[in-house]
């Protein structure tokens, strides 16, 4: 592995620095092969991460800090795009590429830990079949900007630049979007796109959907517990307290261009701070199909609760795995905003089953921006490379053995054809269906003996009934979505019986 991807802090750095973090991503980001990178100058993406934590047996030790998975992404596919075999990967976000990388990593450590090889992760529990985090072993979550949706509603302040005029109508524009509109009309304004595409081409039905934020300005209600819209502030201008201590008026927000789900509040649309409802569910922007697929601040919140392991993984795990902490590089942020997004949704959140628990992430930030953000590409872009696009490409690594590499592209590989499409070959290996047989594969190399109980019907067969007999985890996402998020859509059970 490049050293890069791996430091060690002496014991009198007990506490993880922001900067450091981001520098080892940006670091493992850099070393990874040119193929799924955006086109420096003209394309932007954004970067997440996913860092185990080791820390010594005393306080003295220090802590050895390790990139085990790391994505790149701004696309989502819609719905009419979703398949009934599991073989497209449906969001492509980077925090979810993240995250499901490190769902390969943990599947690799579970092999180590059921074979008797051993495992740097994890450790015998009590219960039989179950395993558990060793001691002094965490994960850290990284990402570039701040995560679409809630979290990004982000108050500008007196003292900040505006990255657009405030809006002072939403009349005339036949479809807002949640911003994709006004952004759409911007880019037809510049200069002619350029031709460069992935090879799978787009077709009406499988059109990516951009992610759309902090882009164009809207509104924000500071009170992190109310859902309804006519409860935001009448006021044109609203007070904010930063970092620092220091008080500014807020005359406008960053706004985001994921949508409110079906059946709860939706956005003002006012001028100013009063264009979004703040701490709704939010479903990833569409331009012109919706998608399914909940935005990153609403995934990550649900992280908090029921883990980032998933359903699957619970079958071997004694207790769920959370996010010590998280950490955004240098983008627009607010630490209120943060908090509420991702943490007081679901604070009070009680009744779980065992091994699962509220757990909110420390929530830190770091002065270091990627350098293939979209303000930098702004920055580097020259006349004559067309206009600034978001990378169509997908980038996942994780620190695995066998194929730790996998680039995607409108939800399938990169540089597919269509005559591939529905062949092994077209399939990322973190679609739903790569990452199922990868966990039978796990099941397989378990003693029959030492298999979890819940693992031991006989009637398990499809994707579906392994998720549903994971009993304790089916409990506390019951809980999280009666309690914190009765607005979740439920899954399309007929998208879940492959095999």
């Amino acid at each position: 592995m490049p050293t890069s991807a791996h430091t060690r802090l002496p014991g009198r750095f007990n506490v993880v620095s922001a900067d450091e973090v981001a520098k080892l991503c940006y670091e493992r980001f850099s070393q990874l092969p040119r193929r799924g990178k955006p086109e420096p100058g003209r394309e932007w993406t954004l970067l997440a991460a996913v860092l185990q934590i080791t820390r010594g047996a005393d306080s003295h030790s220090g802590f050895a800090m390790e990139v085990v998975s790391l994505g790149t992404g701004t696309k989502c596919i819609g719905q009419t795009a979703m398949s009934p075999t599991g073989d497209v990967l449906n969001d492509s976000h980077a925090e979810v590429i993240a995250r499901r990388g490190c769902i390969r990593y943990l599947i690799q450590e579970l092999h180590g830990a059921v074979s008797g090889r051993g495992s740097s992760v994890f450790c015998a529990a009590d219960e039989r079949g179950k395993w558990k985090l060793r001691p002094g072993v965490s994960f850290l979550l990284f990402t570039s900007h701040t995560p679409c949706g809630d979290a990004s509603i982000i108050p500008m302040t007196d003292s900040q630049p505006q990255p657009c005029p405030p809006v002072t109508s939403v009349k005339g524009h036949e479809q807002t979007d949640g911003g994709g509109d006004l952004k759409r009309k911007a880019e037809e304004s510049g200069e002619v796109q350029n031709s460069k595409q992935p090879r799978l081409e787009e077709t009406a039905e499988m059109k990516e959907e951009d992610r759309g934020d902090t882009e164009q300005c809207g509104s924000l209600n500071f009170n992190k517990t109310s859902e309804t819209p006519s409860q935001t502030s009448s006021s044109a201008d609203l007070a904010q307290t930063d970092g620092a201590g220091l008080h500014h008026q807020v005359s406008d927000i960053h706004r985001t261009g994921a949508k409110c789900v079906l059946g709860g509040p939706a956005d003002p649309l006012q001028p100013g701070v009063r264009y979004h409802s703040p701490g709704v569910l939010r479903v990833k922007p569409g331009r012109g199909e919706p998608t399914l697929s909940l935005s990153c601040s609403d995934k990550m919140a649900r992280w908090g609760v029921l883990g980032f392991q998933g359903a699957l993984l619970s079958h071997y795990l004694q207790e769920a795995l959370y996010f010590s902490t998280v950490v955004v590089g240098k983008c627009p942020y607010d630490q209120e905003v943060m908090q509420r997004a991702l943490v007081t949704r679901c604070a009070c959140v009680s009744d779980l089953p065992a091994g699962f628990s509220v757990r909110p992430p420390e929530l830190l930030q770091a002065t270091l921006e990627f350098p293939f953000s979209q303000a930098q590409t702004e920055l580097q872009h020259q006349a004559g490379q067309g206009r600034i696009s978001p990378c169509g490409a997908a980038i996942s690594w994780c620190n695995i053995t066998e194929q730790p590499l996998d680039v995607t592209a409108n939800g399938y590989k990169h540089g597919v054809t269509k005559k591939a499409l529905g062949t092994a070959k077209a399939r990322s290996l973190l679609c739903k269906l790569e990452l199922f047989h990868s966990f039978l594969s796990l099941v397989s190399a378990t003693d029959p003996s030492a298999l979890p109980n819940s693992l031991r019907k006989a009637e398990l067969q499809t994707y579906w009934d392994y998720k549903q007999a994971s009993q304790s985890y089916q409990q506390a996402w019951q809980q999280l979505r009666s309690q914190a998020f009765p607005l979740w859509p439920r899954s399309d059970r007929n998208l879940l019986l492959f095999h």
